[in-house]
């Protein structure tokens, strides 16, 4: 259980308590790990509904090596039946760089036993070769990813060719929508980490609001 405020920063708004394991079970809910997860990790993949595995590279590009990230992989294998992927190493808004990167370690996701994810950033044209990898990870910068010649066409493409389709940074109700109209199977974002109480009951009012459609969301 946790408890904290409605509103973000004041202390004299109403108190909300919410039961973090009862909101990681709804079937459209789950959770996404990285290497700087703490505590239990195989724990917590278990405990969700659905989860996926992600570098880290957004946040702290200096911590990541596919040694590290491999062996950390390895620690969760037991739950991978639940896990939805586990993406490759990425450059933030550079494609180049990114599949240059991720190209060496898809392999070895696959060969974990875990559905392998490409990060699209700014630069995509065209889909990278189609038996390298499984999901779509629609990432890169906000103006890139939700650009008609950008994002959206690299996430047309992708569902063209059967592939899952992921959108990252999806904090809002907005975004959740657009995300859910456009074909995405998955999205994630940190909105719960603002005030946990407060935002939980914002995330299942925005999945109560997509009328029970079978997209799932995940937040870190």
């Amino acid at each position: 259980m946790v408890t904290g405020t409605r509103r973000r920063g004041n202390p004299l708004a109403a108190p909300v308590t919410v039961d973090v394991g009862a909101l990681l079970r709804r079937p459209d809910i789950g959770v996404m790990l990285t290497p700087a997860s703490k505590g239990d990790v195989l724990g917590a993949a278990r405990r969700s509904s659905w989860w996926a595995a992600d570098t880290g590279c957004f946040t702290r590009p200096e911590a990541y090596s596919d040694v590290g990230y491999l062996s950390w992989l390895e620690v969760l294998a037991p739950a991978r039946a639940t896990c939805l992927f586990a993406t490759a190493p990425d450059v933030v808004g550079d494609w180049q760089a990114t599949w240059q990167r991720a190209a060496p370690v898809l392999p070895a996701i696959r060969g974990l036993g875990f559905l392998a994810s490409v990060v699209a950033q700014d630069g995509m044209v065209m889909l990278p070769p189609l038996e390298m990898w499984d999901v779509l990870f629609v990432g890169g910068t906000t103006r890139w990813k939700l650009s008609e010649s950008g994002g959206y066409r690299m996430a047309r493409m992708a569902l063209e060719q059967g592939k899952r389709l992921h959108l990252g940074r999806v904090n809002s109700w907005v975004r959740i929508r657009a995300a859910a109209q456009a074909g995405y199977h998955s999205s994630d974002g940190s909105a719960l980490s603002y005030n946990p109480p407060m935002m939980a009951a914002e995330i299942v009012g925005w999945l109560d609001r997509l009328q029970r459609q079978p997209h799932l969301a995940l937040w870190d």
